[in-house]
């Protein structure tokens, strides 16, 4: 145990809680599902989360971090009201059952080990960068609470370096309080109740559900959180980490979880420095991030009120510290190998850019156009330095 590990693990869910559980609220809230069914749904993703969390961790010794596919949620949004929700449920298990196919067979795998490692260090750069300016952008509308965040890490990282990030929670949320900032209501805590719904198969449910949500969780969820683990110089089993969340997901489908997926954002928190000096110790994390996990889940909505109480420029500060570590490791990933530094370069840019393409995010494209990039540079350059030589 260590306690910068299981610290790492609970900023983790604070993140996931406090940002992406807004657009599965919304998602519920666009296919008008009542009050019980939206319990059902984060207690499955929530559960889901958790199980995979503490047993992939356990089983490779690695940070593995799992969670709801925030895409995949926010595609929802828009189609979840055009359907029922037994279609929808339905649409979710033939998901899960894709995830699975592709993820055992070794494809997905396959093709990620084709990018280069300069590609997927600068796209998790990208995917950092906002969380690592939002330290800064929360100045200007919290500047006690984001001050006193980025001073008491600084401090830290001089005197007491692993447990920076810990005294920099503490510090935010006691300027939090001062400044009566943090406001959460629990009247009362009860224990989520799953409903079972019966899937309900369609054509058109598969086709505007399954489809892009399947498409969105691979390339906008599981290839980055695949790069971030090995950017962080893990070597993760792609058959067994993208076939495990199939398989949960495609059980959970029926009680809500529309997709569980490798995390990428929250996955760096524990992957970082910040969670461990030592890379081996740092599995705690996930491990601990799977248990918060289930705790919250255990309670469906009533926790939820917890996160959703505190100040957003609370979390996006300690947010941003937690991943300066891993940002610095991306960035000097990128620029390490002078020959992709143009590829890397698209990759950051694209990739920090934000663009949605096709309900497809960013990494994905910054992964794309950063492969195609350094396939453009390098392509003949080996016969022409054969040549030359000849």
């Amino acid at each position: 145990m260590s306690l910068s590990a299981v610290l790492a693990g609970f900023v983790a869910v604070v993140v996931s809680y406090s940002g992406p559980l807004v657009i599965v609220l919304a998602a519920a809230s666009a296919g008008r599902l009542d009050t019980a069914h939206t319990g059902s749904w984060i207690w499955a993703i929530s559960i889901g989360s958790g199980l995979t969390c503490i047993a992939l961790s356990l089983v490779t010794r690695m940070p593995v971090i799992t969670a709801f596919s925030t895409p995949g949620a926010a595609l929802l949004v828009t189609s979840l009201g055009a359907y029922s929700y037994a279609e929808a449920v339905g649409a979710f298990v033939v998901t899960g059952l894709l995830i699975s196919l592709v993820g055992l067979t070794g494809v997905f795998g396959r093709l990620m080990r084709q990018v280069p490692t300069a590609v997927v260090s600068a796209m998790l750069a990208g995917i950092l960068f906002s969380f690592g300016t939002g330290v800064f952008t929360s100045l200007r509308t919290a500047p006690w609470i984001a001050g006193a965040v980025l001073l008491a890490y600084l401090l830290g990282k001089r005197w007491l370096p692993r447990y920076a990030v810990l005294l920099a929670l503490a510090a935010g949320a006691l300027c939090a309080t001062a400044t009566s900032r943090v406001h959460i209501r629990l009247d009362h805590i009860e224990l989520a109740r799953p409903v079972f719904t019966t899937p309900a198969f369609s054509v058109a449910s598969l086709i505007g559900i399954a489809v892009p949500l399947t498409l969105a969780t691979l390339a906008s969820q599981n290839a980055p959180g695949m790069a971030v683990l090995t950017a962080s110089g893990y070597a993760p089993k792609d058959r067994l980490l993208i076939g495990s969340t199939g398989i949960v997901s495609t059980l959970l489908a029926p009680f809500g979880s529309h997709a569980v997926n490798l995390a990428a954002i929250t996955a760096a928190i524990c992957t970082g420095p910040e969670a461990h000096r030592d890379p081996r110790r740092r599995y705690v994390a996930g491990v601990a991030c799977g248990a918060f996990y289930l705790l919250v889940g255990s309670f469906g909505t009533t926790l939820v009120a917890f996160f959703a109480g505190l100040p957003k420029e609370l979390v996006a500060a300690i947010a941003g510290v937690a991943l300066f570590g891993a940002l610095a490791g991306g960035l000097a990933g990128a620029v390490k190998e002078e020959r992709d530094r143009e590829a890397a370069l698209v990759t950051f840019l694209a990739t920090a850019s934000g663009v949605t393409l096709l309900g497809i995010g960013s990494a994905f494209w910054g992964l794309v156009l950063g492969v195609a990039t350094h396939v453009l540079l390098t392509l003949g350059r080996r016969g022409e330095r054969a040549t030359a030589g000849a």
